[in-house]
């Protein structure tokens, strides 16, 4: 029997009519660039980015197959969508650099830790929409978490554009302004913190026999696990605690272990002193 020739047929960009730039295409900005690709948000020729170097630019433009250059002020003029990529002190740069492209009908989005939706409207000199978000380094593999505000010009469908964009890299929640300095010491920093817990179970685990490849892998899986189990069955994590916490069994005596030891009230300490160094960059 002969083969059937079958068409190919692209899949289209699910916003197909929203271009976006995105300013500063550096960790976290590569990051969401690649998940829009992935994900298929944004056909190639929607999106432009920048970086620092001309030569990065020509690498980047051709690994990715997008608009890469070194020129804000034009990936501004010829996008929706503005994404600041770029380190916190150097926003108020960018503004200025970019001002000139912007209108009313454009969406601003800084992930620039501790800068103010307040700070960005002010020095665009317009009312125009100015989100702020605080993801995290697990949105590389779409694990991530992000925290969105809006500030005092956004409209419901910017918010929910805003929104649609990061749930390609994880999960999303929107917060007053007020609490995204606690979004940065919990969900920004709390990977390195779970990267602890975990190397320490490994640890453990290379203490009481194991292999340290095979110590790390069940301490890796054991934590994603138990972080699948409070998501996807909204238990209180006291509850599935006492799950696994049989009557005079071995998990009791680790956990009185743990109280002992502090890691409580340590971790509690932990996201409290990052959030206070989120304000103190904040205040400047």
């Amino acid at each position: 029997m002969a083969e059937i020739a079958v068409e190919a047929t692209e899949v289209p960009a699910q916003l197909p009519h929203v271009r976006v730039a995105v300013l500063g295409a550096g960790k976290m900005g590569g990051i969401l660039l690649q998940a829009f690709l992935k994900q298929n948000l944004f056909n190639p020729d929607q999106i432009h980015a920048t970086v620092g170097h001309a030569e990065r630019a020509l690498a980047l433009s051709t690994q990715w197959g997008v608009d890469v250059s070194t020129d804000n002020l034009e990936a501004a003029k010829q996008s929706d969508l503005i994404l600041l990529g770029v380190k916190p002190f150097q926003v108020p740069a960018l503004m200025e650099e970019i001002r000139p492209a912007l209108t009313k009908d454009k969406t601003l989005i800084s992930f620039a830790a501790s800068v103010k939706t307040r700070s960005i409207e002010d020095t665009a000199g317009i009312e125009i929409g100015v989100i702020r978000a605080m993801p995290n380094t697990p949105s590389a593999l779409g694990a991530g978490a992000a925290g969105l505000c809006r500030g005092r010009f956004v409209t419901a469908a910017q918010m929910e554009l805003a929104q649609r964009i990061f749930e390609t890299v994880g999960r999303t929640v929107v917060v007053d302004e007020k609490h995204m300095d606690a979004v940065t010491g919990l969900s920004a920093s709390g990977p390195a913190y779970i990267y602890i817990i975990i190397e320490a179970l490994a640890e453990a685990g290379v203490k009481v026999g194991l292999p340290r490849e095979i110590a790390t892998q069940l301490a890796a899986q054991t934590t994603f696990g138990a972080a699948k189990m409070v998501l996807e069955t909204g238990y209180h994590p006291a509850l599935l605690k006492d799950a696994v916490t049989t009557p005079a069994g071995c998990t009791i005596d680790g956990i009185l272990e743990l109280e002992e030891g502090g890691l409580r009230v340590t971790l509690i300490k932990a996201v409290m002193r990052a959030t206070q160094r989120a304000k103190e960059l904040a205040a400047g």
